[in-house]
């Protein structure tokens, strides 16, 4: 086996060798004398004793340990993937699997070195799916901060003071998703997380279910809060999403909001181990269209309102808050320890959107939700 990255970029990687590295490393498993297999991290020699006491390997070596007849080059990247080749060869192995994440210059040096290399794009990823109970726990922890910071700017929302033209004011200026979004990342910094923008899409700009939104925001549309955060020292993830009204809320919104939280509810109740993500997101589907909505994206000649899921029910989160499995057609069989989004939602062109996200944990009779926060428009 034969994986390399950057550990804090690569969550593959991190899983496997559970070390946070910022510079590119290789992890290989090669066999041993009477059987077995022996796993090597290859990293710069300033990271080696750090890694002999964290990282779940064999042995922990530096470039310099496997350099190759000629030398290594100065070019660090280049340096790692001779040296990974070398370490292939001098182990006599014939033929490596690398995972959907090798990096073509490792495959490079290790087919000229004379080993051949295949990739298994499944290698790995029941595993990170198999959430052990540590696992768990980050993403619990996560889920709770990202929900205490979700409570915070919905309420910041929803306490605005509405001026006569409908925007939003807070502190004598207007209150805008930027400033949302802001306020957001100083509250997660300040609890240890990182942060890649949030969501804040105001009235009809919400209607892109991934616009991040913009500008100033107003009283009586709905406004979608989508927060993802990275805790810094785990690497998990937390995700949740909610809609807040500011003011009277229109009946349109309220019964599109009513419709979403009632697929969500549809969606969990068909969770459980064994069901694949397909059949979750079509509870979600008849949900949905049992309440007079579509689903897909809106045809050429559609009417602004047009009102439609326009996306999958959920997604697996964890080291990256985008990973398998998926709930949506096609979707894999659910496994025990999956953890998922249920992120229902609806959009329409001339109004906006709404969504309400939790993250449950599957189980073998149904799932834990690791959400706490209400699902309501009104945050005063």
């Amino acid at each position: 086996m034969i994986m390399a990255g950057i550990p804090q970029a690569n969550a593959a990687l991190f899983h496997r060798i559970r070390l946070s590295v910022v510079d590119l490393v290789v992890y290989l498993e090669v066999p041993e004398e009477g059987g077995g297999r022996r796993s090597i991290l290859i990293l710069r020699d300033i990271e080696m004793e750090r890694a002999r006491r964290q990282a779940r390997v064999d042995q922990v070596a530096c470039p310099a340990h496997f350099a190759p007849e000629g030398g290594l080059s100065g070019d660090r990247e280049t340096a790692t993937a001779q040296a990974a080749a070398e370490c292939l060869r001098r182990a006599g192995v014939r033929r490596a699997v690398g995972d959907r994440t090798l990096p073509l210059l490792f495959a490079d040096f290790v087919r000229r070195s004379g080993v051949s290399v295949a990739c298994d794009p499944e290698l790995g990823v029941i595993d990170r799916r198999r959430k052990d109970e540590g696992e768990i726990a980050c993403l619990r922890e996560a889920q709770r901060v990202t929900e205490e910071v979700m409570a915070a700017a919905c309420g910041l929302i929803a306490r605005a003071v509405a001026r006569r033209d409908g925007v939003l004011v807070h502190d004598g200026a207007p209150l805008t998703s930027e400033r949302v979004r802001a306020f957001i990342d100083h509250r997660l910094v300040d609890r240890g997380y990182s942060n890649l923008p949030s969501i804040i899409a105001g009235g009809p700009g919400g209607a892109d279910c991934h616009n991040i939104g913009s500008g100033e925001l107003r009283t009586g549309e709905p406004i979608i809060v989508d927060i993802f955060p990275r805790n810094r020292e785990s690497l998990y993830h937390g995700d949740c999403t909610r809609t807040v009204v500011h003011g009277d809320v229109p009946d349109e919104i309220a019964r599109m909001h009513a419709a979403a939280c009632q697929a969500k509810q549809a969606a969990m109740a068909a969770v459980r181990a064994g069901v694949t993500g397909e059949a979750v997101h079509l509870a979600t589907v008849e949900a949905v269209r049992r309440e007079g909505y579509a689903i897909g994206l809106p045809g050429e000649d559609a009417p602004p309102s047009y009102c439609a899921l326009t996306h999958g029910t959920g997604h697996g989160v964890g080291l990256e808050v985008h990973e398998p499995p998926l709930l949506d057609l096609k979707g894999p069989e659910l496994l025990p320890g999956d953890a998922v989004t249920i992120e229902p939602g609806l959009y329409r062109r001339d109004l906006g959107g709404v969504r309400v996200e939790d993250m449950v944990v599957v189980t073998a009779g149904g799932c834990e939700n690791l959400n706490r926060l209400p699902e309501g428009l009104d945050w005063k």
